[in-house]
């Protein structure tokens, strides 16, 4: 049976959004399967974890979760001929809530329906219910990975799978989309006789050559020569959305930070867009230059200068 995503997601039935997507993404990090090659139970437990970030994460089907309309794998509920959840009405609508007004208090209901329709009336005894009470059951749901790029997961895309099936799909990647999060393919699982499954896509988002991911901001070094550094200039810097221009402060050294606001990652929930911040880094040239070689001679016989970080 479906585990309760909020305890999969160790939160609170009344934990804020925010409050669930911390907690995905605390979980997402510590067993993905990146981290934990070979590991079985962290892949498995990893797929709960997006599966239940995937129903809760979505305020509609949080509220369905919450009334009892869908379970924890977003399939609706079993309804009784009353149109009631069973145990609210049962199958004769009684006055007492159902199955005789309480009797069956304590009692595990499925095991009762799976007694009654699995055992005698679904086990070939010809009664009314024979092959089991409910009907045709749906397909199975099929599960993939698609590796992304970052800027697919900042821009949106459109890209295609494959399934082991032969079959391919398009899959539209929504505009923030999040490392390990899972999208929902409606009726593109497996066939079954009351119609498919799902396909249930996890997103990898690969690692870029440039950018290095911190939550929502993005970072990157920034080489600036040491001309540029010493007496300041503008400087071409990539970023996800093109290149750009930055002003290099006069006297940057080296892990000084600057900052592009509105050029990191989206937040997943209202798309604002994350900062990017790049970290000077002073390059000597490649080759020896024989001049700058001079200068610094004598710039250190004429300067006493040790440098030192701050504080030390």
């Amino acid at each position: 049976m479906p585990q309760d995503p909020y305890q999969e997601l160790g939160v609170a039935r009344t934990a804020s959004a925010d409050e669930i997507r911390r907690a995905f993404r605390k979980l997402a990090k510590q067993y993905h399967p990146d981290k934990n090659p070979g590991d079985n139970a962290a892949e498995e437990r990893f797929k709960r974890v997006s599966s239940a970030f995937d129903l809760l994460g979505d305020e509609d089907k949080r509220k369905k979760f919450d009334r009892g309309e869908i379970d924890a794998d977003g399939r609706e509920t079993m309804r009784g001929f009353t149109g009631e959840p069973f145990g609210r009405g049962g199958f004769n609508g009684g006055q007492g809530g159902g199955f005789g007004g309480g009797q069956f208090e304590g009692v595990d209901l499925n095991d009762i329906l799976g007694e009654v329709f699995g055992g005698t009336a679904g086990g070939g005894g010809g009664g009314p219910f024979r092959g089991g009470f409910g009907g045709p059951a749906k397909g199975s749901d099929v599960r993939a990975r698609l590796e992304i790029d970052l800027e697919d997961a900042i821009q949106g895309a459109r890209k295609r799978i494959a399934f082991s099936d032969g079959r391919t799909i398009e899959v539209t990647i929504p505009k923030g989309a999040a490392d390990g999060q899972t999208l929902r393919l409606k009726g593109q699982g497996s066939p079954g006789r009351a119609g498919p499954g799902d396909a249930l896509i996890e997103l990898t988002i690969r690692p870029h050559p440039v950018f290095r991911r911190e939550g929502d901001t993005l970072v990157m070094d920034l080489p600036v020569s040491v001309p540029d550094a010493v007496l300041g200039a503008k400087v071409q810097a990539p970023t996800p959305d093109g290149p750009v221009t930055l002003t290099v402060p006069k006297g940057s050294n080296s892990g000084s930070t600057l900052r592009l606001k509105g050029r990191g990652l989206p937040d997943a929930r209202t798309g604002a867009r994350g900062d990017l911040l790049a970290r000077v880094q002073v390059m000597l040239p490649e080759t020896p230059d024989s001049e700058l070689e001079q200068f610094a001679e004598t710039w250190r016989k004429e300067r006493s200068y040790t440098p030192r970080r701050k504080g030390g």
